[in-house]
């Protein structure tokens, strides 16, 4: 599988706008066709660069299988109109949560996991619930890399 976004390039900045300094809402996704067997796609966003370790900007999971996008601004609510579930992030919040780093340049990590099954898991889930709930489950995973400096 192969995850983009028409927002930004992979290894580049990331708009303003899906950050804590511009409207904060997420960045459309598109990604290649998952394996046919698919059950259900994980979106999972996070920041390995925090100071306190990976800070957790978004859960995403139970998305149907066939799917292969998701549009600008995605509603913090914790199910979607296709049934997708939304976790909790490190803000303490569903949905996402933009790049927001204290210091330097960020790297942002976008993680799109295929699975073979549906996760059984309440919405507000933790990334560490999905995680291991996903365990011998994935099917293909693809990854997309943005960066965001703020600028003080």
């Amino acid at each position: 599988m192969h995850l983009e976004s028409a927002a930004f390039t992979p290894n580049s900045k990331i708009p303003a706008e899906f950050t804590c300094d511009g409207s904060n809402v997420s960045p459309p996704l598109a990604w290649s066709p998952p394996p046919a067997n698919t059950q259900s796609l994980t979106l999972i966003v996070d920041d390995p660069d925090a100071p306190v370790g990976t800070f957790v900007h978004w859960v995403l999971f139970n998305l149907p299988g066939q799917t292969t996008s998701l549009p600008q601004h995605i509603t913090a609510q914790s199910a979607l109109p296709d049934q997708s579930l939304q976790g909790q992030n490190d803000f303490g919040k569903l949905g996402y949560g933009g790049p927001c780093p204290p210091n330097g340049t960020h790297r942002y990590f976008f993680k799109l996991y295929a699975l073979d099954t549906q996760l059984k898991l309440p919405s507000g889930a933790t990334k560490a619930q999905v995680e291991a709930a996903m365990q011998g489950h994935i099917l293909a995973a693809a990854e997309l890399i943005g960066l965001y400096h703020r600028s003080h």
